[in-house]
């Protein structure tokens, strides 16, 4: 199905940024390289569109910061300052559907639907909550959500779609028993500052400190099951691409071709090399190969929740789950940043979905950027106890959302202190760390 109206259909419910390479060589016959987390940054292709695809910028600043009452843990959690009790503690997340909201906005140009901003509503609420979910939270959250929009560009039907679509997924996620409320939030006319619109969300909870999800205690021995960012659950109404919202300024760039850049100069920064503007083969209603969905479906396919799964394997596994990994920014190689001097081994990965063949297809990107941008796959990690794998596995099968064991963790063999991960796959592997 590839009309104008597809996107009622949801419930509302980079690529190419260089790490300069420090080491290669070869192992037990395969191309292995280790590249450096976070620093000696190049100015590749996903730089030169103004964007920062691991936010070391930002790290160096807030990794020094106080990293409240659970420092391990994947978002930070403070002491109550609600309610002042101290067997609480509060959690705040803010993130939006990023540049997303953009492919919305090309899309409703073409089409005149602007029901595909449902869509977007539920990027920018899903990038808050399944964050939120990682620390063991998925009710009694209350919900705000900001749009910057240029009027002109962005008129009132439009915004009713966001509005009407940020209940419909509210709805969507009561009726599999997770309660989201809306605390209202604000729409700014800054057509200054913004050519198209921008759909951020902030969300709030108070929850017993007994029942934060620590990852912490990520440590040796571990299963990491992953659960899978494609195909249809049973709370989807819609094939899922997997894409999310990560990424997607090189995805939208490396795939769409230069009509988007003639037509729309509205949707990207004049000051970018039109080299790197809209270079790619492909106009939105393009079929994506290897896939039912067209090119414009694909990239702007809802990003998935996975609060229903996560609320039914830790309520019911509990102690035996002792981390969850959104694989969010930083795609697989996110799991860096949790445990203490732990060896994170990936070799049963998910066959890699259609759009990301695609995306890497047209950009050239390489492999070691490819799992360092996108999800490749799977976009939940279970960090669990091997006997444990095989429930999270069924539970999340349930929901119609396949999982496998993607790896495990071991004892790292180096003395630099730091975490560090291998993705195998055929007879490739990757070294990060």
């Amino acid at each position: 199905m590839r009309d104008s109206h597809m996107f009622a259909l949801f419930p509302l419910i980079s690529s190419t940024f260089g790490l300069e390479q420090r080491k290669c060589f070869r192992m037990n016959g395969q191309s292995s390289k280790i590249f450096p987390m976070a620093t000696n940054l190049t100015q590749s292709r996903y730089n030169q569109r103004g964007v920062s695809s691991d936010k070391s910028e930002v790290h160096k600043v807030v990794d020094k910061m106080d990293r409240g009452l659970f420092p391990g843990a994947f978002c930070k959690v403070t002491e109550d300052l609600l309610t002042n009790d101290a067997g609480l503690c509060n959690v705040i997340h803010s993130d939006g559907a990023g540049t997303k909201s953009i492919l919305g906005y090309l899309w409703y140009r073409e089409t005149g639907d602007p029901n595909v901003f449902r869509g977007i509503a539920q990027d920018s609420i899903v990038m808050n909550l399944d964050d939120l979910a990682c620390v063991g939270i998925w009710d009694q959250v209350v919900l705000s959500s900001t749009v910057n929009r240029n009027a002109r560009n962005f008129p009132g039907e439009a915004l009713a779609a966001l509005i009407e679509g940020t209940e419909a997924f509210l709805q969507t996620l009561a009726e599999n028993g997770i309660n989201i409320k809306s605390g209202g939030g604000e729409t700014a006319d800054v057509g200054d500052l913004t050519g198209t619109v921008a759909v951020d969300s902030c969300a709030v909870a108070v929850c017993p400190r007994e029942k934060i999800v620590d990852n912490a205690r990520i440590r040796p021995g571990l299963s990491i099951v992953g659960l899978s960012s494609c195909g249809q659950s049973t709370y989807e109404t819609f094939e899922n691409s997997g894409i999310g919202s990560n990424g997607l300024t090189s995805a939208r760039h490396e795939l769409l071709s230069s009509h988007y850049r003639d037509q729309y100069p509205e949707t990207f920064d004049p000051q970018t090399d039109r080299q790197y503007v809209y270079c790619g083969p492909h106009r939105m209603a393009d079929p994506l190969p290897e896939s039912t969905l067209s090119v414009g479906e694909a990239l702007l396919s809802p990003t998935r929740t996975y609060l229903p799964v996560v609320k039914r394997i830790v309520e019911e596994l509990n102690q035996n789950v002792l981390g969850l990994v959104h694989c969010s920014g930083g795609g697989q190689t996110k799991c860096l940043r949790f445990g203490t001097q732990v060896h994170h081994v990936k070799d049963n990965l998910f066959p890699v979905p259609a759009l990301f063949k695609e995306i890497q297809s047209a950009s050239g990107t390489t492999d070691e950027e490819m799992h360092q941008v996108y999800n490749m796959g799977h976009r939940l990690e279970v960090f669990c106890l091997p006997e444990a794998a095989s429930r999270v596995i069924e539970l999340s099968r349930e929901f119609n959302i396949d999982a496998q064991v993607v790896g495990r963790t071991e004892e790292t063999q180096k003395a630099d202190g730091n975490n560090h991960l291998t993705i195998r796959r055929d007879d490739l592997t990757l070294q990060y760390g």
